[in-house]
């Protein structure tokens, strides 16, 4: 009514004030582009701000193993390394079998040898890990806390160190003038090939990976109350019973990171059989090098990287069900 009878008597009507509706629908949805789902904590960024951080771990993890794959199905070329960009399944053949000059293919168990052995001294490094790690573990857990925390780094300084540092060291150590052979001299026993064999590669397996089987078992039994033990005996347990029924449930969740921990790394250890093994035995991630170097193979060493990735895989999904149950277990037993 009031702008009606301003129009009549000519008079201008009342400018209003803009709308902000638009301007702040506009800011809002600027907000919300990079505003969490749900209510965002204070001090805390959405997720839209990880992105780039994603693409990068994606294209430095993942990327390398995509061309792996990709390498494994191409072919060899005539001369020299690299691959020629064609399909082909020969590099997973040749695992299996091999061809003659006269084009006959027949089985050919060398490379499953190779992983037979691979496989054989991880299962021995990993058990022998698994072992002394609980009881080093078991009996750190039973020591006072300042204690404990002294023990820790002690256990960690060999990380301090190059692996390559390390394994030199063990050289030193084995061969035929070292202390262990000093040693052997001087009770009348001999000097004895303790280098540049299988147990000298096993033993540096099992010094390599003894720290990753302690820390996971440690840190399953450093928070288990003891006190269930001394209730046990009271109950008229066994100190067999204690130990299966009670202090090893507790360090199941230990045990299958461990299991994980030494298992998968010491299958395709590639150092320790080189140096302390002397290249007599041979294990897959010696023969993958050789075939990138000397033999100039590429698909073939990709096809037996990518059969360890899938073994690793595997691995390592057994392990996370494993030690989810084991969790579990473990929790109830507590």
């Amino acid at each position: 009514m009031s702008e009606t009878s301003s129009a009549l008597d000519g008079s201008k009507p009342p400018i209003s004030a803009p709308s902000q509706d638009g301007g702040a629908t506009t800011s809002r949805r600027r907000r919300t582009l990079f505003a969490a789902s749900g209510s965002i904590k204070p001090g805390m960024l959405s997720h839209w701000y990880s992105i780039p951080a994603v693409i990068v771990g994606l294209l430095f993890t993942l990327g390398p193993i995509c061309v792996i794959v990709a390498f494994s199905f191409m072919s060899q070329p005539d001369v020299g390394g690299g691959v020629v960009y064609k399909f082909s399944t020969n590099a997973y053949k040749k695992l299996l079998f091999t061809t003659d000059f006269l084009g006959r293919t027949s089985f050919d168990p060398r490379y499953l040898k190779v992983f037979g052995t691979s496989l054989w001294q991880a299962l021995i490094t990993t058990f022998i890990c698994i072992v002394l790690s609980f009881f080093i573990a078991l009996w750190m857990s039973l020591r006072k806390p300042s204690t404990q925390r002294l023990l820790v780094l002690l256990i960690n300084i060999p990380f301090w160190t190059n692996l390559i540092v390390r394994t030199y060291a063990w050289m030193l150590i084995l061969n035929e003038n070292g202390p262990i052979n000093g040693f052997l001299k001087f009770i009348g026993v001999g000097s004895k090939q303790l280098l540049y064999t299988s147990g000298a590669s096993l033993i540096g397996l099992i010094f390599t990976f003894l720290p990753f089987a302690i820390m996971p078992m440690y840190s399953a039994l450093s928070g288990f109350d003891f006190r269930l033990v001394e209730a046990a005996y009271d109950l008229g347990a066994r100190k067999l019973t204690v130990m299966r029924r009670i202090i090893l449930r507790a360090a199941k969740p230990g045990v299958t990171s461990a299991i994980a921990l030494c298992f998968i790394p010491a299958f395709g250890s590639y150092v320790q059989p080189v140096l302390l093994g002397g290249g007599r035995v041979l294990m897959v991630g010696n023969l993958i090098a050789s075939q990138f170097s000397e033999a100039r193979n590429w698909p073939f060493g990709a096809a037996l990287s990518t059969v360890i990735l899938l073994i690793t895989l595997l691995c390592g999904v057994a392990a996370s069900i494993g030690g989810g149950k084991a969790a579990r277990d473990a929790g109830m037993a507590v």
